[in-house]
């Protein structure tokens, strides 16, 4: 059976932890912060672990991780 292929758009956005679990970015940090005020970008630092009903779908796209 052949190697199941890694979407690439999920493996440069999430990250697994050494305990199993997946971490993501905050949204909306990437670009055009200048309308954003200092508290919400603040706010926005960090990363946080994915959702339980996403880990499904996550699965699949990252394969091995």
């Amino acid at each position: 059976m052949p190697k199941m292929k890694t979407k690439k758009a999920a493996s440069k956005r999430l990250k697994a932890r050494k305990s199993g679990s997946i971490k993501r970015a905050h949204a909306t940090k990437r670009h055009i912060l200048t309308k954003r005020t200092t508290k919400n970008k603040r706010q926005l630092r960090g990363t946080l672990s994915i959702h339980v009903s996403d880990e499904g779908r996550v699965a699949k796209m990252l394969p091995y991780a």
